[in-house]
């Protein structure tokens, strides 16, 4: 396993336990400064016209919010990962083995060790979530 591989995967980690615990600075410290998460949470949660945030303050402020209004269908099931070192990837599956849960697929691109850019694509059970919030 490369540097970067295992970059991936300590992200892949350190990001559950993060969500789990709803850990502000330990999802943080897996950031880069000028890092930025693109999602429709952010257009949801910031009331703003584009769904992305940037840099370590915009971060924090949304980080708190996804942290403070997780609804209950927003869980973690998931069945491992992808990455070829710089590209990190996993999905949530609606279907999950205690019901159905927020389907989503998280992208990070990782440089340096670090979070550069953050994606989640919603399926359309999560976006029902969202709409009904």
């Amino acid at each position: 396993m490369t540097s970067s591989s295992n970059d991936a995967e300590r992200i892949y980690r350190l990001w559950d336990e993060a969500l789990g615990n709803k850990d502000l600075e330990g999802a943080l410290a897996l950031y880069a400064p000028d890092a930025s998460i693109e999602s429709p949470l952010v257009q949801h949660l910031m009331q703003t016209r584009e769904g992305i945030v940037r840099g370590t303050d915009a971060l924090r402020v949304f980080i708190t919010r996804v942290f403070q209004t997780n609804p209950p269908q927003r869980r973690r099931f998931k069945q491992g990962f992808f990455s070829d070192g710089r590209i990190l990837t996993w999905e949530y599956p609606r279907q999950a083995p205690d019901g159905d849960q927020m389907d989503l697929v998280e992208v990070m691109e990782i440089e340096g060790g670090l979070i550069q850019r953050h994606r989640v694509y919603w399926g359309w059970y999560a976006l029902n979530v969202l709409r009904e919030s």
